[in-house]
């Protein structure tokens, strides 16, 4: 069971409709999910047409008027995709938590507490408000792991090494190391721009960047105003397929070892060294002689 942490400042993304879009695909995957709305602004759960009288501030509060457990609120969405609803009470925790020890592990107890249930759930993910706040530190220290959705844009990459110092503080601090990995979101093919940025955040986070990229596509938008996800709403458009193919490559990745890893690559490097001799050279030349760049 592995509890993945959605994070990034900026808002506008792609953050929550990453959580959504993720659980869902997951689900179609056949592994059970429990997405947990961590946002005062509950997009999450409007996203989804949740309604609930009772959210995780009810859950994490001391002195909240109706205390409950987490299995109390949980609300089914699809099969196998489950959800912790939120509400607009929940900004008020910050403020309650701070002079109390501890406060950064409030929802790391909550869901210890949770999981010693077998309750089931293959993943757990998290969507944070977009801002770097208690709430955003309390969904890290909780997390195995962090999806950090990014634009393709200067502005929403400035913020990226602000969440990443967060991320070392949390080890630092209270001795919880997370791996974190960028997902590029609401890339637009149509522009060059769009590419030379891709290109810088290759060169910035070789290691720490997800395969798939999430284009920009109009359904994703539509399905939220419907209150559905993408894979419900329309499971044949781009959207869903990108969303689809980032669940397998995260499943891909359970249980894979370096020695895994470093028998894979011996296997392919025999395998290229076999059919390299066999493959024809094929020789082509452009001219070209105004061209700046070459895509």
């Amino acid at each position: 069971m592995r509890i993945i942490t959605i994070a990034n400042q900026k808002g506008g993304c792609g953050k929550t409709t990453t959580a959504i879009n993720l659980s869902a695909a997951f689900s179609q995957n056949g592994k059970n999910v429990l997405l947990i709305d961590l946002d005062p602004q509950a997009h999450a759960s409007s996203g989804l047409n949740i309604k609930a009288d009772f959210s995780i501030y009810n859950v994490l509060s001391k002195i909240a008027y109706k205390k409950v457990k987490l299995n109390d609120i949980i609300q089914n969405v699809s099969d196998r995709f489950d959800i912790v609803p939120s509400g607009i009470i929940l900004s008020t925790l910050e403020q309650e938590l701070a002079g109390e020890i501890g406060r950064e592990s409030r929802l790391w107890e909550v869901l210890n507490d949770f999981l010693s249930q077998n309750t089931g759930y293959d993943y757990i993910l998290i969507d944070c408000p977009p801002n770097l706040g208690l709430l955003t530190i309390n969904a890290i220290r909780a997390a195995d792991d962090i999806i950090i959705p990014a634009e393709a844009s200067r502005f929403s990459l400035e913020g990226l090494n602000q969440l990443i110092e967060i991320v070392n503080l949390v080890k630092d601090r209270l001795n919880h190391e997370v791996n974190y990995k960028v997902l590029v979101t609401n890339f637009d093919s149509r522009l060059r721009h769009s590419f030379k940025m891709l290109n810088w955040i290759k060169i910035s986070f070789i290691d720490k960047l997800f395969s798939t990229i999430i284009h920009v596509n109009v359904k994703l938008k539509e399905s939220q105003n419907e209150g559905m996800h993408i894979l419900s709403y329309d499971k044949y458009c781009r959207g869903a397929k990108d969303y689809y193919s980032l669940s397998r490559e995260i499943i891909s990745q359970e249980g894979a070892s370096q020695e895994d890893g470093d028998n894979l690559k011996d296997v392919v490097r025999q395998i290229l060294k076999e059919e390299f001799p066999k493959i024809n050279r094929v020789d082509f030349s452009l001219s070209a002689p105004h061209a700046q760049e070459v895509y």
